[in-house]
């Protein structure tokens, strides 16, 4: 019976080690740019600090809603609705949404003024958007996102259940073994921080499972989808435009008892709609940044008189319970120290990914000759693997080198970013990997320090100098790697070492 016990486990290993295999290939690439961006999308608002620079002003964040509504109401009275959120202790800027005409527009605006800053950039946004929308329109990014998130979660369970002795291998580190370092190295940074890729994996398919599972919302709601969504949220008040004009009565007030409604709570986000209609609404949220929960409180008053029409500070069990798990997604709550084990835990969920797919290489290399599929999979590995990562960095570079006044200017920085990215996996394709590696980690670590430099690397701004620091640390790191890849590529084969002791 324990030989028949033993036989059972060892081919629901196997059969785990397949799926496992399988799964994390067929998506593994959409999985490697989610999990990079959404690593950097943790310090998004310190990546718009970085862009922006010449933005030093500081305000409150009353302040700063005040200044900025002060300014659509001049330049945007004719819009739909105004969608603010409220600077606080890491950004410095107030992220303005709007329509105008028939463009809808993402600005940073001062904080002290109210006005656009002078360089426009989706700083952080453009990451955190890629993490989930993958550069694809509505909905087919999220949705392709969901699936590959599916994915993850199945290679996460089945990769646990196909490792024997996974704890044991976690602290084995072979070096220079071919297969052996490559899997040696896929369980270490999938092993330390497998809590973290559990959790953020569940909660990222849970942020977007109303676009999964629509059914139940169908069933409950038909046609009356509004009906749901003020119910998630009973403080929201929206109404249709009056036709009527009216100005905006003072907002400050209105923050200032928002915040005595959430019992203390600070402002987060700031929505006004129908902005200069006499049946106008301002609807003030909680700050994501007071609790772990998401979207906790929120408040409407009538935008023309500043009267409280609803307030709602959730207290209902099951809400609560999604809010947290949302909450613990976004980490919006994290201080300083979480958010770093936040992008440490990513950063690892990133590396267990692109080392798998090495590994998936690797170890066919080692049975047999690769087949045409698997060589084309090789060098896309060092396309995908380098060239996304230089496409971030190229992101920032084309912060500091295109005009500040250039027209369409955050759209040419993400296309350069794209474009950077395709040209290198394009590039991966071309060239042996021997020669691709070396060569692109190459590029990336001189991309590294080029940012940097133009930072400027000599800033003191805090955000600034740890910005830079961490390129030329990430430039240092590749350039490591690249020494040892050209020593070993240059190292005598034993062949070759034979034939030089043998006399002449």
């Amino acid at each position: 019976m324990s030989g028949a016990s033993a036989m059972v486990r060892d081919g629901v290993r196997q059969a785990m080690a397949w799926l496992h295999g399988w799964t994390g290939l067929l998506l593994g690439y959409v999985l490697f740019v989610m999990c990079l961006a959404g690593t950097l999308s943790v310090f998004k608002p310190e990546i718009g600090r970085w862009m922006r620079p010449e933005v030093t002003a500081q305000a409150d964040s009353k302040s700063a809603i005040v200044a900025a509504t002060g300014w659509l109401s001049k330049n945007a009275p004719g819009s739909t609705g105004w969608y603010l959120t409220a600077p606080d202790g890491r950004a410095n800027t107030v992220e303005a949404s709007y329509d105008q005409g028939t463009d809808y527009l993402y600005r940073a605006l001062d904080p002290v003024t109210g006005a656009p800053v002078v360089r426009e950039t989706l700083g952080g946004e453009f990451f955190y958007r890629l993490h989930f929308e993958l550069e694809i329109p509505y909905p087919w990014g999220r949705l392709l996102a969901s699936l590959a998130a599916m994915v993850m979660l199945v290679a996460l369970v089945t990769g646990i259940i196909a490792h024997k002795r996974i704890f044991k291998d976690f602290f084995t580190f072979r070096p220079a073994k071919g297969q052996r370092s490559w899997l040696d190295g896929h369980n270490a940074t999938g092993v330390l921080a497998m809590p973290f890729h559990l959790m953020i994996t569940f909660t990222g398919l849970l942020t977007l499972a109303s676009l999964n599972m629509p059914w139940p919302i169908s069933a409950g709601y038909g046609d009356k989808v509004m009906e749901m969504y003020e119910a998630l949220a009973p403080g929201a008040v929206t109404r249709p435009a009056a036709g009527k004009p009216a100005s905006l009565a003072p907002i400050a007030p209105m923050l200032t008892a928002a915040e005595h409604e959430f019992g203390g709570g600070h402002v987060g986000r700031v929505y006004v709609f129908n902005p200069g209609d006499a049946a106008s609404v301002v609807t003030v949220y909680q700050s994501d940044a007071d609790t772990v929960g998401y979207m906790r409180g929120q408040a409407s008053f009538d935008g023309g008189t500043g009267r409280l029409l609803k307030s709602w500070v959730e207290r209902r069990p099951a809400m609560r319970t999604y809010q947290v798990i949302y909450g613990l997604h976004m980490a919006r709550f994290a201080p300083m120290g979480t958010r770093w084990l936040y992008v440490l835990g990513g950063a690892m969920l990133t590396l267990a990914i692109s080392t798998g797919m090495v590994l998936w290489i690797a170890k066919r290399r080692e049975r047999q000759p690769l087949s045409i599929g698997n060589r084309i999979l090789e060098r896309l590995n060092v396309g995908v693997i380098t060239g996304v990562p230089l496409g971030a960095v190229a992101y920032f570079i084309a912060n500091r080198l295109l005009p500040i006044g250039m027209a369409g200017r955050p759209e040419a920085e993400v296309s350069v970013a794209l474009w950077t990215a395709a040209v290198a996996v394009l590039a991966g394709l071309v060239l042996r990997p021997a020669i691709g590696w070396p060569l692109m980690m190459g590029l990336l670590a001189v991309a590294c320090v080029l940012a940097a430099v133009l930072g400027p690397v000599w800033s003191t701004e805090p955000v600034l100098l740890v910005g830079n620091l961490l390129f030329l640390a990430m430039a240092g790191a590749l350039a490591l790697i690249v020494r040892r890849q050209m020593r070993r590529r240059n190292a005598p084969t034993p062949a070759r070492r034979r034939m030089r002791e043998q006399p002449a």
